[in-house]
C-alpha cells in the first residue's frame, strides 16, 4: 500500500507534463512529431519548465516560501526565471537552427523588400519571450499551490491519525474497564449459588471460562461480528438464569435470521448487567425483558426490568459505572448514529438504544 502511494504522485506528475507540455505542442505541430527536430524542440520547451517547476517544488517553496521567507522567493524564483530565459535562448538558436528550406526562404523575403526598407525580417522573438514568461510565472505558481496543498493533506492526515491513536486509547481504556466490571458482578452472582447449588456452581464457571476466552481473543480484534455478541449476551443470560427465583419473569428475544454485521464488543452486556443486578426483588415478583432486533441495517436493543427495592435507588441505576462506560463509547464509535434512551419511572427502569450503520 506506501508502495502504491507513492508511486501514485509520480504518475500524477508524468501525467500532467504530458497533458499540459507536451499535447499542447504536439497539436501545434500538426498531430505528429514528422521530423527530428520539433521532437526536439518540444522535449527541449518541457525540460527548461520541467527544471522550473521542480526547483520551486523542491527547494525554493519549502525551503523559503514555507518558511514565511516571502522576499527571498519572490528575488530568486525571478532570477531563476530570468536565468532559465536567457539560457534557452541563447541555447536554442544554436541547438534548433531552422532547415535551409526556412533559412532561404528568409534570404528571399528580406532580397525583395521595398527599396529603403531596412527592417529585418521578424521571426516573433518578442512574442516569444511574453509567451516564456507568462508560462514560467504559471508554471511557478502550480508549485506554489501544488506544494502547500500537498502540505494541507498532509497535515490532515496527520491530524486523523492523531485523532485515531487517541480514539483506540481511549476505547481500550474503556474496553479494560468493562472486562474487571463484567468479572466482579458475575463472580459475585457464581459466589452465592455456591452455597445453594454446586452443580450449577460448577457449570456457571465452566460458562465463564468460555465467556472470558470471548471477552480476551474475539473482542480484542477491535469488532466483533454481531452473531458472536448474540452469543455470548445469551452464555451471560444463562448464567444469570441460575439463581433466578420463581417470582422473577424473565423475557429474551433475539433475532434468528437476520443480516450479520461488525459490532463493537460488549456494547449490550453492562445494560443486562443493569438488569440483572437491579431487576430481581428479593420481596416480591419483579421482571426481567431483553430484547435485540435488526432490521436494514439499524440494531435496536430494549432492556427493561422492576426496580427492586426502594424507588429511590431508581435514578442511582441510570449513573451506574457500567452505563457511563457505554454512554463514552457510543460516542466514540458512533458519534451521531445512536440513540441512547433511558427512561426511570416508578417501578420500571428502561433502556433503548438504536444504533445506525
Amino acid at each position: 500500500m506506501a508502495k502504491r502511494r507513492r508511486g501514485l504522485p509520480v504518475l500524477l506528475h508524468a501525467t500532467g507534463w504530458i497533458i499540459l507540455f507536451i499535447l499542447p505542442q504536439f497539436l501545434i505541430s500538426g498531430g505528429l512529431f514528422n521530423d527530428a527536430r520539433t521532437t526536439r524542440v518540444v522535449l527541449f520547451n518541457t525540460l527548461v519548465f520541467l527544471i522550473l517547476f521542480y526547483t520551486n517544488y523542491f527547494w525554493l517553496v519549502p525551503r523559503l516560501a514555507q518558511k514565511k521567507k516571502w522576499l527571498a522567493f519572490l528575488v530568486l524564483a525571478a532570477s531563476l526565471i530570468v536565468l532559465l530565459g536567457y539560457l534557452s535562448g541563447k541555447y536554442y538558436e544554436n541547438l534548433f537552427a531552422p532547415p535551409r528550406e526556412v533559412r532561404e526562404r528568409i534570404r528571399e523575403v528580406a532580397d525583395h523588400r521595398p527599396q529603403g526598407d531596412n527592417r529585418m525580417p521578424r521571426r516573433g522573438g518578442g512574442m516569444v519571450l511574453y509567451n516564456f514568461f507568462i508560462t514560467s510565472f504559471l508554471v511557478s505558481g502550480f508549485a506554489v499551490g501544488i506544494r502547500y496543498a500537498e502540505s494541507a493533506v498532509r497535515k490532515e492526515e496527520e491530524i486523523k491519525e492523531l485523532e485515531r491513536e487517541k480514539l483506540n486509547s481511549e476505547l481500550a481504556l474503556l474496553k479494560n474497564q468493562v472486562s474487571p466490571h463484567f468479572l466482579f458482578n458475575t463472580l459475585n452472582n457464581i459466589y452465592s449459588l455456591i452455597g445453594i447449588n454446586r452443580d450449577d456452581a460448577r457449570d456457571a464457571v465452566l460458562s465463564l471460562s468460555k465467556m472470558m476466552r470471548y471477552m480476551l481473543y474475539e473482542s480484542e480484534q477491535g469488532n466483533t461480528r454481531l452473531s458472536n455478541e448474540i452469543a455470548f449476551m445469551k452464555g451471560y443470560i444463562d448464567l444469570m438464569k441460575l439463581r433466578l427465583s420463581d417470582r422473577v419473569k424473565l423475557t429474551v428475544s433475539f433475532p434468528e435470521d437476520y443480516e450479520d454485521q461488525d459490532v463493537p464488543p460488549l456494547l449490550f452486556i453492562p445494560f443486562i448487567e443493569n438488569a440483572f443486578k437491579h431487576g430481581v426483588s428479593a420481596a416480591g415478583n419483579s421482571f426481567i425483558d431483553i430484547a435485540l432486533g435488526v432490521e436494514e441495517g439499524m440494531i435496536t436493543f430494549i432492556a427493561a426490568n422492576s426496580i427492586g427495592g426502594r424507588v429511590s435507588d431508581g435514578p442511582q441505576v441510570a449513573s451506574g459505572i457500567g452505563l457511563d462506560n457505554v454512554r463514552k463509547r457510543l460516542a466514540l464509535l458512533y458519534p451521531g448514529r445512536h440513540d441512547l434512551r433511558i427512561d426511570c419511572q416508578e417501578s420500571v427502569f428502561t433502556v433503548k438504544l438504536t444504533l445506525r450503520s
